[in-house]
């Protein structure tokens, strides 16, 4: 399956929350898209099918294809911890969500365009992987000849402070490093991981 490119709000209005950010389309119809969009609402979902919408949530949420998205949870399973709560460290890790988070992109598509065009750096090398796994240390930033781009510079303008407790930022060399990996209660997603467990464990 190719990567979803239509119109972010049918996407969130199916998901019933604004899993792209800020989303003024979805604040005015806040009910799952098509004609039967507000009986639709009221409908009970079997097990199985709550569990696959959680799974597609933390997809379209990060970004990441089917393929990509077992991948990963593979490796979590075969990780120590706990596989749920692993599978979303893994997918925080991915270098174009951490660009994110670090606020050198406004989204998370922005930022995997930021890391396929070789505007990114870790530990002092191009990297244009947006799947890349970022490990606790590494330093991720902006390349020398990129720091002047005018979607960067003005994402960095409007990022607030540091959010996130695993992350360090230096507005001044414009790069950041990735503390550790975070612990289930500092990731704002509002994904319920047991669910996506539960569907692979089938």
């Amino acid at each position: 399956m190719a990567r979803y490119r239509g119109p972010k709000s049918k996407i969130a209005r199916k998901f019933g929350e604004p899993i792209f950010g800020s989303d003024k389309a979805f604040e005015h119809k806040n009910y799952p898209p098509g004609m039967h969009g507000l009986s639709a609402k009221r409908r009970k979902k079997s097990e199985y099918g709550l569990q696959l919408k959680e799974k597609q949530k933390a997809k379209y949420t990060y970004g990441v294809l089917e393929r990509q998205f077992r991948t990963l949870f593979k490796k979590a399973s075969s990780a120590k911890g706990v596989t749920g709560e692993v599978l979303l460290q893994l997918l925080e890790a991915r270098l174009d969500n951490v660009v994110f988070r670090m606020g050198i992109a406004k989204t998370r598509a922005a930022a995997r365009q930021f890391v396929s065009h070789k505007h990114i750096i870790v530990n002092g090398n191009i990297v244009n992987i947006p799947s890349y796994s970022v490990r606790p240390g590494d330093l991720v930033g902006v390349r020398e000849k990129s720091k002047s781009l005018e979607e960067i510079t003005d994402s960095l303008n409007s990022r607030r402070s540091s959010r996130y407790e695993w992350l360090e930022w230096n507005s001044e060399l414009m790069h950041g490093k990735f503390l550790n990996n975070p612990e289930r209660e500092e990731i704002p997603e509002n994904i319920k991981e047991q669910l996506i467990v539960e569907l692979y464990s089938k």
